[in-house]
């Protein structure tokens, strides 16, 4: 089935766009990606006027669009979103929402072929933003739920406790705080600097993802920021609990 799947990512310091194209050839994907801190908004739309003009197509070729959904950096992520939202509303196509994490370990595993990786994105607060992937031949498994914690609180999935893996992201900023406790079981992998999330392997993720019928409305996909999520829990449970007339 013909594709084409353009995803936006504004998520940390860089910003990036990707058109994903797949016709009787096969599939390719044209990308831009720049570190552009706080020249997101200036710089994410012109990327893709520059993808779409060098595969030469217009906007309304496109079978659908795809961001990068979080977490990361807040105004990044409701920049990216706002864009991607506009442009699926526009052309009524569907939208989806792609993890910055699970793209992280998508880069790790095809730039350096990592079977098992852990992506850690930098959260500030000391604190980090967590996954947990199985990798195999571009097949990505989630080993455990996406979370931001302290990085003393970070732990390998009981699933995949023997396993050694590759730490990726700029969450190894952070590395004092959990790297002694993992010995050999993690290895660091920051030689040329930190991954940052791109449109690129979100396009891949996206794709996957339209195949399988995940493409929604573009009102119903939105950021994950993860630590919304946390600080409405602790709100909760400290609540003092309603006592009711006897």
């Amino acid at each position: 089935m013909a594709l084409n799947l353009l995803a936006l990512d504004a998520s940390s310091g860089a910003c990036s766009a990707a058109l994903l194209r797949r016709d009787a050839a096969g599939d390719t994907c044209l990308a831009r990606f720049a570190m552009t801190p706080r020249e997101h908004t200036r710089r994410l739309l012109p990327m893709v006027d520059e993808v779409l003009l060098e595969a030469g197509l217009t906007p309304s070729a496109l079978d659908a669009v795809a961001f990068g959904r979080g977490p990361g950096s807040f105004t990044g992520l409701r920049i990216a979103a706002g864009a991607a939202q506009g442009l699926a509303f526009g052309l009524d196509r569907p939208l989806l929402g792609i993890s910055t994490l699970e793209a992280l370990a998508l880069q790790a595993h095809r730039q350096w072929g990592c079977n098992h990786v852990a992506t850690l994105i930098d959260a500030r607060m000391n604190e980090v933003y967590a996954g947990f992937w199985r990798c195999v031949d571009g097949d990505i498994e989630a080993l455990a739920d996406e979370a931001v914690l302290a990085p003393e609180r970070l732990a390998l999935p009981g699933t995949a406790a023997g396993e050694r893996f590759a730490a990726v992201g700029s969450g190894l900023a952070l590395a004092d705080g959990f790297v002694p406790a993992f010995g050999e079981k993690l290895e660091v992998l920051d030689a040329a600097g930190p991954l940052e999330p791109r449109a690129e392997e979100m396009a891949w993720l996206a794709a996957r993802d339209f195949d399988a019928g995940y493409g929604q409305p573009a009102h119903l996909v939105q950021p994950v920021y993860l630590r919304n999520e946390v600080a409405w829990k602790k709100t909760a449970a400290q609540k003092p609990a309603e006592h009711k007339p006897s």
